[in-house]
């Protein structure tokens, strides 16, 4: 469940790098333009320019001899001569030399070479100043003037030729996976756990799981327990519970079973109950090892509390008149991972700039009477929503399905106005459904698209996107390190919109980014009025204020049908998807979607896939438990799932149809990678739709359902919902009793000191 991503850091860095490297660049094209070249003037340096600008051959003459004056020839000659000038008079005579050889070497091409034919900006500035300064005119004032400081992260004027970065490539070498079994072998683990060891230690994963074995559970699976058994077999009579390098690798792996559970940190009490539970005999220390060793990072938040200050006993016995003295605000303290520490904090420092970098009215773009034009040809709120960005740099958009138009709305309205804009939608059918909304396919991408740089309009060499505008639809589903990527690939000056439907489940991986600056209220906040139609958005639209409503349903577009048990919910799931709703509605069976609770249980995916391949795609799964036909979920990193179908499989391994693009899958990430989609989690689902879903809650899930897992699996229906109930009441329980479970973050505590708050 838990959003792999790819790490806020290596943007942050490349942003860094960025700036340092424009800075330079500005002060040496001011030494350029304003000292001269190596001979020190400025007519030289513009001579050499114009040489350049006029002919390719002429440009390799001038620099020639530009390199030759630099190395002493132009004072070469009589020495005793030069001898009696002065170092001025001397300067002069080598510059008068060089631009006679300059004259000398135009007048040989054929014909004339008129000043700034083939220049622009300030080379023509420079080239025609001369010209004046040869005729005795007045040279243009602005010629040397010292240029603007270049901005901080410039974008691009148009990226005709995007910077698209390389897929980098974390498989471990063949050596390394080799060694890493024997020592797998050695602690009888399963090999199967090899390329993922190797793949998460590194290159020297072998000597890393010898010296450490508990280092096992960074991969992905293993649990405390079968870490302690590895490392009993490893280590013999050694292997103790109080051993320091068990009490730190517990602590990592609660703290990545927290991000799991979409937690950036942990309260430092909670995280040493947690250790006492798993048989750490002393949590504390285990916590401070882990800080010591970089694993973990704490931190000291601010609370704020509405109860009234608390005296000072000091101040009773100095007699202060009962004034209550200072007191220092309570702080909670907190471990997290360093990953989710700096991409929470870079999130944080990435939103500040977005909301105070929104340049002034220069020219440069739309004043505020072109955007007041195109508001005023909207209206509610796609006008208002237009308005909040035509003077803010962040504003967030609030609304359901039918709400998406009103983004979409904008984006069209930025585009006629000519900035350089992009959507982004959290999955490939979102994006379809962004691209027909909008008219505008190439401005419609992916979240994963856009960062990976397979769509959109890619990256400058500072790692910026040539973007004015950037509209994130699904923004809920924004984890803490993909926010933090977007935002600081923004350029200065640039806009942010995140839109989303604010009763949808959060982010698969850390972090709850909408909603947290949904209470920062740090921008403006734009909630649709404009409703999801029919019944299934009435039904929809009650749960979300935690009602749970009968509505009337003409059309079959609702239908409740109760089961007693999980078997039962499995024989009425596939009677639905194979016929009933095929026969009834006029949707065939692969555009139905099965959503349910979780993947275990005797009503989960598992086994709902089971039996839904035997009746609609029945086969031996000889490829991995797959067929040609099966309905598959790829899931290349996690939080990100998309629906597919299998074609084949060969040597190459298993072959699938996604979003109309052919996948490759090896067969040795199959399992980990590969699901049958007949039925999925609503996790899976989010970002999703389909023309009909059958929602399954078998009475063992009953307590785990939330209002909002019961909102976002509902809400994947376009036409027709069957909901097979076998929870009873536990159903309008969890709409009106639990909204949420809680995550905690530090995004709110974090803008809180950068940025205003907006009322």
């Amino acid at each position: 469940m838990a959003e792999g991503g790819e790490g806020a850091t290596g943007d942050g860095a490349a942003e860094s790098t960025g700036e340092n490297a424009a800075d330079v660049t500005t002060e040496s094209a001011a030494g350029g333009a304003v000292g001269g070249s190596a001979d020190g003037t400025a007519e030289d340096a513009a001579d050499g320019i114009a040489a350049s600008g006029a002919d390719d051959d002429l440009a390799q003459d001038d620099l020639a001899v530009g390199g030759e004056g630099a190395t002493g020839e132009g004072a070469s000659g009589d020495a005793a001569a030069k001898a009696e000038l002065s170092e001025a008079e001397a300067e002069i005579a080598a510059q008068r030399e060089l631009r006679e050889r300059i004259e000398q070497r135009k007048a040989s091409k054929e014909g004339p070479i008129e000043a700034g034919t083939k220049l622009s900006g300030t080379a023509a500035d420079l080239l025609a100043a001369v010209r004046a300064v040869e005729s005795g005119e007045k040279p243009l004032a602005r010629a040397f003037s010292e240029p603007e400081p270049a901005p901080r992260r410039p974008a691009p004027a148009a990226a005709t030729e995007p910077v698209r970065p390389p897929r980098p490539s974390a498989a471990p070498s063949g050596e390394s996976v080799d060694a890493v079994r024997a020592v797998l072998a050695e602690g009888g683990a399963p090999d199967a756990l090899a390329a993922p060891a190797a793949a998460v230690l590194g290159e020297d994963a072998a000597e890393r799981l010898r010296a450490d074995p508990w280092q096992l559970l960074r991969v992905t699976g293993v649990r405390p327990e079968q870490a302690d058994g590895f490392a009993r077999a490893l280590l013999g009579a050694e292997c103790r519970p109080d051993d320091e390098r068990r009490g730190r690798a517990v602590t990592v792996w609660l703290l990545e079973q927290a991000a799991v559970a979409g937690h950036t940190a942990l309260d430092v009490a909670a995280l040493t109950a947690a250790l006492g539970q798993r048989a750490v005999p002393d949590p504390d220390a285990a916590v401070q090892s882990a800080l010591a060793e970089g694993d973990a990072l704490a931190f000291q938040d601010a609370l704020d509390t509405a109860e009234a200050p608390i005296r000072r006993p000091d101040a009773e016995a100095a007699g202060d008149d009962g004034a209550e003295a200072e007191q220092e605000r309570p702080v909670r303290v907190l471990i997290g991972l360093e990953r989710c520490a700096l991409a929470e904090e870079s999130l944080a420092d990435g939103l500040a700039r977005v909301i105070n970098s929104l340049p002034k009215e220069d020219g440069s773009g739309p004043d505020a009477a072109a955007w007041e034009s195109v508001a005023a040809e909207a209206s509610g709120s796609t006008a208002e929503l237009i308005r909040a960005v035509a003077g803010h740099g962040l504003v967030l958009h609030s609304g359901g399905e039918a709400a998406r138009a009103e983004p979409a709305a904008l984006v069209k309205a930025a585009s006629a106005l000519g900035l350089r804009v992009c959507a982004a939608a959290h999955s490939a059918d979102g994006r379809r459904r962004l691209a027909r909304a909008t008219g505008l396919a190439d401005a419609a991408v992916t979240v994963a698209g856009l960062l990976s740089g397979e769509q959109g309009p890619g990256r400058d060499a500072d790692g910026a996107f040539a973007l004015d505008l950037l509209v994130v639809l699904d923004a809920p589903q924004l984890d803490v390190e993909s926010a933090a990527m977007l935002v600081e690939s923004l350029p200065d000056g640039a806009r942010l919109v995140l839109a989303g439907d604010p009763g949808v489940l959060w982010s698969a991986g850390p972090g709850r980014v909408f909603a947290d600056l949904v209470a920062a209220r740090c921008c403006p906040q734009i909630v649709s009025r404009t409703p999801d139609p029919g019944p299934i958005g009435e039904l929809t639209s009650g749960i979300g204020i935690g009602e749970l409503n009968e509505v009337e349903a003409p059309g079959k577009e609702v239908v409740l049908v109760p089961v007693r048990d999980a078997a039962e919910a499995i024989h009425r799931t596939v009677q639905l998807v194979a016929d009933s709703v095929p026969r009834a509605i006029g949707v065939p069976a692969e555009q139905t979607q099965v959503i349910t609770p979780g993947h275990g249980g005797a009503a989960g995916t598992r086994a709902l896939n089971a039996a839904l391949k035997e009746r609609l795609n029945p086969g031996p799964g000889r490829f991995g438990g797959f067929d040609p036909g099966d309905m598959v979920a790829h899931v290349p990193a996690p939080g990100r799932t998309t629906p597919g179908r299998v074609v084949r499989a060969d040597a190459e391994g298993l072959h699938l149809e996604c979003d109309g693009g052919p996948v490759v899958v090896a067969k040795e990430r199959v399992e980990r990678e590969v699901r049958h989609a007949w039925a999925l989690t609503a996790h899976q689902a989010a970002g999703l739709r389909w023309p009909a879903a059958v929602v399954v809650l078998p009475g063992d899930a009953g307590r785990s359902l939330t209002r909002p897992w019961v909102y976002t699996a509902f809400s994947r229906a376009e036409r027709h919902l069957s909901v097979v109930q076998g929870v009873e009441q536990e159903l309008p329980r969890a709409v009106a009793e639990r909204p949420w479970k809680d995550r905690t973050t530090r995004l709110q505590t974090l803008l809180r000191p950068q940025v205003p708050t907006t009322p």
